[in-house]
C-alpha cells in the first residue's frame, strides 16, 4: 500500500559529495521518480522493477548516451523517504552528474534543497525528528565513539526514552483532566501519593538526561582540553608528547609559546581538541601578554582544563590562584605535577596534598597526576586519566543527548514539571496544573516531532544538512 506523501513533486541531487571521484550517486524521490528515469533508462524496465532491484544499462537523452549507470529501485513506503525512489550510480565525472541531473529537471525533477530527502522521511512518518538530526550527526561524526553515539541516537535510543516519558506525563494529563469534568461531582481520579511520586520520578529522568549532554556534545564536537600553566612548566613537551610528533617548539627560554597551539588527539574513539596556550604570568612584553589573554580566553572556553606544574619553579599558593580564576562549575580539572623523573617524591607528594587541602576548602573539584613528558608510560596513564574524566559525564541517563535544541526543551520541560509539583505542594486546583502539563508535554513532544511544527522550524532545521540527504 503506498503511502501518503506531504509532497506533490519530485526532487533529485547528488546524493554522494561533489567533485571528481570513481562513481558518484544521483537520487530521486518523489510520485514521478519512475516516470522520469524511465525516459532516460526505459520505461517499461522501471515500470516492472520490483522495489529493492538493481537494474544496469544504459542511460540516454534525446537518443544520446550519457553514461552506463546502475539503477536501484525503491518503491513507496519501503524507502528512506517513504516515497518511490531511484537512485542512479554513475562514473564521477562531474560533467556526466551534472548532465544526469540537468536530464532529470528538464524530465519533470525538481533540484533539491539542503536536507530535504530526510525532511520528507521525517514528514512521511519513515524517522521521527531527534533521528533526523542524528542523520547529519552521523554523517559529521569524526571519532568512533561520535559514530556510536549517533548510531544509537538514529536507532531511536533517545526517542524511546523521550517517548516513554512522554507517554507518563499524558496518562497523569488524562487523570487530571477527568478529575476537571467531574468536578462537581468532587470525585477524585488520581492517587496524589501516586501523582507525586511519577513527578518525581519524570524531573530525576529528565535532570539525568539534561547531565548527559555534557558528554554528548563533548564526544560529538570533541572535548576541548586547554594545557595550561606557568612558563616552563613543560606544556609544549606535553603537547608534543601526547601527539608523539614536534607540533610545538620548546625552549628553555621562559614564555617561547607566545600564540595559541591546537591540534587534534583520539583516545579510545574519543576525539580531543588540545590547546596549548601561553604561560599564565604577569609579563611587561607586549606580545607575550597578549598570547596570555588568548590563553585565558581559551581556557574559558575548555571543557577540561590540564594544569601543568612544576614543584621546583611553583608554589601550591600561585597554582591554586591559577585554578581558582577558571572555577567555573562545568570545568574538569586536571592538575598534573610535570618532571616528577627530576623532582624528588616526597616533595611532590606534599605539594599535591597541599592543593587538595586548598582546593577542598575554595575550589573546583580536581583529579591529581603525577607525569614525566620524558616516559612514554606516563603519557600513557595521562590519556587513560582524560579518557576516564569524559566518560565519567555520562552520569546516570540511560540515553545521551548532544544536540542543544534537545537538551533546552528539556531544560523548559522541568521546569513545567517543577511548576507541576510547586502546585501540589500548594494545593492548587487541577486546571491550573493541567497548563503546566500540557506545556511539559509541547516541550517534551518537540523534540521527537509529537508537536506540530512552523515549516520554518523545520527549514531552520534540515536546512544545516548537505544537499542530497
Amino acid at each position: 500500500m503506498a503511502t501518503t506523501t506531504l509532497w506533490n513533486d519530485t526532487i533529485v541531487a547528488l546524493a554522494t559529495a561533489p567533485g571528481v571521484g570513481a562513481l558518484g550517486l544521483v537520487r530521486l524521490s518523489g510520485a514521478d521518480a519512475l516516470r522520469i528515469v524511465g525516459t532516460l533508462f526505459g520505461q517499461q524496465r522501471l515500470e516492472q522493477a520490483a522495489s529493492h532491484s538493481v537494474l544496469v544499462g544504459w542511460l540516454r537523452r534525446h537518443g544520446v548516451v550519457i553514461d552506463e549507470v546502475v539503477v536501484s529501485v525503491f518503491r513507496n513506503p519501503r524507502s528512506f523517504t517513504g516515497e518511490d525512489v531511484v537512485e542512479i550510480s554513475c562514473h564521477g565525472s562531474a560533467y556526466i552528474v551534472a548532465q544526469i541531473v540537468e536530464a532529470c529537471v528538464q524530465a519533470g525533477a525538481r533540484l533539491a534543497l539542503p536536507g530535504e530527502y530526510t525532511q520528507r522521511a521525517f514528514l512521511n512518518g519513515k524517522l521521527d525528528l531527534a533521528q533526523a538530526e542524528a542523520v547529519a550527526d552521523l554523517i559529521a561524526c569524526d571519532s568512533m565513539a561520535a559514530h556510536q553515539l549517533a548510531l544509537q541516537q538514529l536507532r531511536g535510543g533517545v526517542s524511546g526514552e523521550l517517548k516513554l516519558l512522554r507517554q507518563q506525563l499524558i496518562e497523569f494529563a488524562a487523570l487530571i483532566e477527568l478529575e476537571l469534568d467531574f468536578a462537581e461531582e468532587d470525585v477524585a481520579f488520581a492517587d496524589r501519593g501516586s501523582l507525586l511520586l511519577l513527578l518525581q520520578n519524570l524531573v530525576v529522568a529528565l535532570k539525568a538526561l539534561i547531565a548527559s549532554f555534557a558528554y554528548g556534545n563533548a564526544i560529538k564536537h570533541g572535548v576541548p582540553v586547554a594545557i595550561a600553566g606557568k612558563p616552563n612548566a613543560g606544556k609544549s613537551s606535553l603537547l608534543n608528547a601526547l601527539l608523539n610528533e614536534d607540533r610545538a617548539i620548546v625552549s628553555s627560554i621562559a614564555g617561547t609559546t607566545r600564540d595559541v597551539i591546537e591540534d587534534t588527539l583520539t583516545i579510545d574513539g574519543v576525539l580531543f581538541r588540545l590547546i596549548d596556550t601561553a604561560g599564565l604570568r604577569h609579563t611587561t612584553d607586549a606580545i607575550e601578554a597578549i598570547g596570555v589573554e588568548k590563553a585565558k580566553a581559551k581556557i574559558a572556553q575548555a571543557q577540561v582544563l590540564l594544569y601543568l606544574y612544576d614543584v621546583g619553579d611553583a608554589t601550591p599558593a600561585e597554582v591554586v590562584a591559577d585554578v581558582q580564576q577558571f572555577g567555573r562549575a562545568d570545568l574538569l580539572v586536571m592538575l598534573v605535577q610535570n618532571k616528577t623523573d627530576v623532582t624528588d617524591a616526597a616533595a611532590g607528594v606534599a605539594f599535591a596534598q597541599a592543593l587538595q587541602q586548598a582546593l577542598r576548602v575554595d575550589g573546583p573539584q580536581a583529579t591529581y597526576l603525577g607525569i614525566s613528558t620524558r616516559e612514554p608510560a606516563s603519557i600513557a596513564q595521562l590519556k587513560a586519566a582524560l579518557h576516564q574524566m569524559v566518560s565519567g559525564l555520562q552520569g546516570q541517563a540511560s540515553a545521551v543527548i548532544s544536540n542543544q535544541r534537545h537538551k533546552t526543551a528539556l531544560q523548559q520541560t522541568l521546569l513545567e514539571i517543577e511548576q507541576v509539583q510547586s502546585g501540589f505542594a500548594a494545593g492548587l486546583s487541577g486546571d491550573l496544573l493541567s497548563h503546566h502539563i500540557r506545556q511539559a508535554l509541547y516541550h517534551l513532544g518537540s523534540i521527537t516531532g509529537d508537536v506540530q511544527h512552523d515549516r520554518d522550524i523545520l527549514g531552520t532545521i534540515f536546512g544545516k544538512f548537505c544537499i542530497g540527504k
